[in-house]
């Protein structure tokens, strides 16, 4: 029995761009240390693991270190792997059950696909040491929020945003599982032209093995909320000013956060190990491929 494994370029221009998430497509579902394990093997910020479930597919995401809630980045990898490999008809959309509640991804008509994400509520928060974490001064840090277990911080400058250097260690010491950072872009008052974007943020996770996210799907689903309310506007696009890079198109509707980005496959192959899966009593049995 082979376990098909995809790398894919997520939020990206192109290969090489965005951020890389493993998949693993599997029959049904695995033990919960082979996915912790193989997550750690991979060694990228998540590793999605999908198997079918209810008309749909159960998807969870792992850290090299631990489970996730939500990952935004790792669901449009996974969605582009069931389309590239055949499970799903390009048509069909892709239903995801998942810790956060159901996610459904679809193919936009311009290549793209458009995720369907709960919105964040936002709660205002104060950290001491937040702006010495990160390493800005007191005056450049605005204003900071909690989304979830996170925390939202918003800049003075996108050249803040851009140039941060964060002590990590100092941020893994913070009661949060990561901290978004953001600021206003320069095309915040305008938008629909090719390349511009309204807010710049970067997402630092240490406390969960991620020191810094590439481009963050989930942090879009509180950074929407937040600059909506702030520029007044429905859609938007956000960049993620990570060494990557990545555009994230976004648009609310109703209490949910449509997100848009495109997805590359960069590497198509099998794991080759003894896969545990889970039995009925959780007590795991073991496939030889």
């Amino acid at each position: 029995m082979s376990i098909p494994l995809y790398i894919v370029d997520a939020f990206a221009a192109g290969p090489y761009t965005g951020n890389p998430a493993a998949v693993c497509l599997l029959d049904r579902a695995p033990d919960e240390r082979f996915m912790a394990l193989t997550a750690a093997e991979m060694n990228l910020s998540e590793t999605a693991f999908a198997w079918p479930e209810e008309e749909g597919y159960r998807l969870r995401w792992f850290t090299p270190e631990t489970e996730v809630e939500l990952c935004g980045h790792a669901t449009l990898a996974t969605a582009h792997a069931l389309w590239a490999s055949g499970r799903l008809s390009h048509d069909d959309p892709a239903l995801f059950h998942t810790r956060s509640g159901l996610l459904t991804a679809i193919r936009s008509p311009e290549g793209g696909i458009i995720l369907n994400f709960p919105a964040y509520e936002l709660l205002p928060a104060s950290y001491p040491g937040m702006a010495s974490a990160l390493g800005v001064e007191d005056s450049e840090l605005e204003e900071v929020w909690t989304y979830g277990s996170n925390a939202l911080a918003v800049l003075s400058s996108e050249r803040a945003v851009r140039e941060l250097s964060p002590d990590f260690a100092a941020l893994r010491s913070l009661p949060v599982h990561a901290v978004a950072v953001t600021a206003k872009g320069p095309d915040a008052e305008r938008g629909g032209e090719a390349g511009a974007y309204h807010f710049v943020s970067r997402f630092f996770a240490p406390a969960i093995g991620v020191e810094e996210d590439p481009v963050t799907g989930s942090a879009h689903a509180a950074l929407a909320p937040y600059w909506s309310s702030r520029l007044n506007l429905d859609c938007m696009t956000g960049y993620q000013a990570s060494r990557r890079g990545g555009t994230v198109g976004v648009r609310l509707e109703e209490g949910r956060v449509h997100l848009t980005g495109q997805a590359v496959t960069v590497v198509r192959g099998e794991l080759l190990t003894d896969v545990p899966l889970a039995s009925p009593d959780g007590s795991g049995t073991t496939i030889r491929n």
